[in-house]
C-alpha cells in the first residue's frame, strides 16, 4: 500500500506537483481568456458568477497553490503537493461512494497519450466492484474546432475509457487517440445513451471538456487539471464539479500508475 509520504515524495520527484513543466505564462494567459469566456478555456462550463483574472488568480492560489502574487509573470508555476494529496482523497471518497451504490459511471479523457493508463485503472477496479462502466457512442462523430480549423473525429474507447481518434486513425501508433479540451464528445455520449433510453452516468470521471461538460449538465463529475485548467476548479467552486485535483496532466504516463494506486487503496476499490 503506498503511504500518504511517499505519494507525496513521488509527486515532487515526478514533477507532478511542486515546480511543474506548466508555464506562469501559460497559466495567465488561461486566466485571460477564461475572464473573456473564450470557449478554448471554459471547457463546456457557463459560469454562473463573474470571474475576472484577478479572481482566478486567488481562486487558482487557494486550490492549487499558484502564486498569488500578480506581479510574479514568467517563470515555472508551483502546484502545493499537499493540496494535491487533500484532493485525491476527496476524489477516492467519490469512486468509493458510487461503488457502494454501484452507479453507472463514465470515463473520458481528453489526455490518452498521458492519462489513458490512469482511468483504465480505475475504470477496471469500478467493474469489478459492480460498477455499469458506459461505452456509449462509440464510433459517432463529433466535429471539434482547432487551431487547424474544424476537424471531424470519432468516439472511441480502450479498456472502458473515453477519447476522440481521427476517423481511420485507428490500430499501430494511434491507439491513444487525440488531445482535445472539447466538451462536445462528452455531449455526444450521453446523447448516444439517450438514444438507447439506457442509463445515464451516475459520475463522470475525466479532464478538460469531459468534466465540464458533464457538470454542466448537472452530472456528478470529478477530474484532474492542470494550473491552466481553471474551469475546472471554477466548476468546482461554482459547485459543478465535486472534485478537481490540481497536478501537471502532461508528465510520463507511468508517472501515474502511483496515483491509481493509491485512489485506489483509498477508496477500498484495490484488488
Amino acid at each position: 500500500m503506498l503511504s500518504t509520504g511517499a505519494l507525496r515524495a513521488h509527486l515532487l520527484a515526478a514533477r507532478l506537483a511542486g515546480p511543474v513543466a506548466t508555464s506562469r505564462e501559460d497559466s495567465l494567459r488561461s486566466y485571460r481568456l477564461f475572464a473573456a469566456r473564450d470557449p478554448r478555456v471554459t471547457l463546456g462550463l457557463h459560469p454562473r458568477w463573474s470571474w475576472d483574472e484577478g479572481d482566478l488568480l486567488r481562486l487558482m492560489a487557494d486550490k492549487c497553490g499558484v502564486s498569488g502574487d500578480p506581479a510574479y509573470r514568467s517563470g515555472p508555476d508551483v502546484i502545493d503537493p499537499e493540496r494535491t494529496l487533500a484532493a485525491l482523497g476527496a476524489f477516492a471518497a467519490r469512486l468509493a461512494e458510487a461503488a457502494r451504490r454501484r452507479a453507472p459511471v463514465l470515463l473520458g479523457t481528453g489526455h490518452p497519450h498521458r492519462l489513458l493508463g490512469f482511468y483504465a485503472g480505475l475504470a477496471d477496479a469500478l467493474s469489478a466492484a459492480g460498477c455499469l462502466v458506459l461505452t456509449p457512442a462509440k464510433g459517432r462523430c463529433v466535429d471539434i474546432t482547432t487551431r487547424f480549423g474544424v476537424r471531424t473525429y470519432s468516439i472511441d474507447y480502450v479498456r472502458g475509457v473515453a477519447l476522440v481518434r481521427e476517423p481511420g486513425r485507428k490500430g499501430a501508433g494511434c491507439e491513444t487517440g487525440a488531445h482535445t479540451h472539447s466538451p462536445l464528445p462528452v455531449r455526444a455520449a450521453l446523447e448516444g445513451l439517450a438514444d438507447v433510453g439506457g442509463p445515464l452516468p451516475e459520475l463522470v470521471v475525466g479532464d478538460h471538456g469531459w468534466v465540464c461538460g458533464a457538470g454542466q449538465l448537472g452530472i456528478e463529475a470529478v477530474g484532474l487539471a492542470d494550473t491552466d485548467d481553471p474551469a475546472l476548479f471554477v466548476g468546482e467552486a461554482e459547485g459543478r464539479v465535486s472534485v478537481a485535483v490540481p497536478l501537471d496532466d502532461a508528465v510520463r504516463s507511468d508517472y501515474y500508475r502511483p496515483l491509481t494506486r493509491y485512489v485506489l487503496n483509498r477508496a477500498c476499490l484495490s484488488r
